[in-house]
């Protein structure tokens, strides 16, 4: 079993638990629900549905985007901290989206090519 099934294995079982979990929960006023509007919605899909078949791209990919959320810092003065700026990740809408990319184009390039991917991990 490669790694990439068994990864998509587990993530395709915890998001059915969590789909369960999701249903399971009843509002009293079904009615004053908001839904809301995901303008993302077409990106992250074209993300999630764009298949890596040229290796150049994965190189390319795997070399762009960070294996770790990138500056967190925090800002001090006389040993105090004064600021914090918190990791880009938590402030990127499609941050899930470009790691399953990531993902996805470190496992092509392992599993169909048969490269070494160590560098990029």
């Amino acid at each position: 079993m490669s790694i990439k099934n068994y990864t998509a294995s587990s993530i395709i079982s915890s998001s059915w638990v969590n789909n369960i979990q999701h249903k399971s929960r009843k509002t009293r006023f079904p009615f004053l629900s908001l839904k809301t509007i995901d303008l993302l919605r077409p990106i992250r899909n074209w993300l999630n549905n764009l298949n890596i078949q040229d290796p150049g791209i994965a190189h390319l990919i795997c070399a762009t985007v960070p294996t770790q959320c990138p500056f967190a810092r925090d800002v001090k003065l006389l040993g105090y901290t004064i600021l914090r700026i918190p990791p880009l990740c938590k402030l990127n809408p499609l941050y899930n989206e470009i790691v399953g990319l990531r993902f996805r184009a470190i496992c092509y390039l392992a599993d169909e090519c048969g490269e070494d991917v160590s560098s990029y991990c």
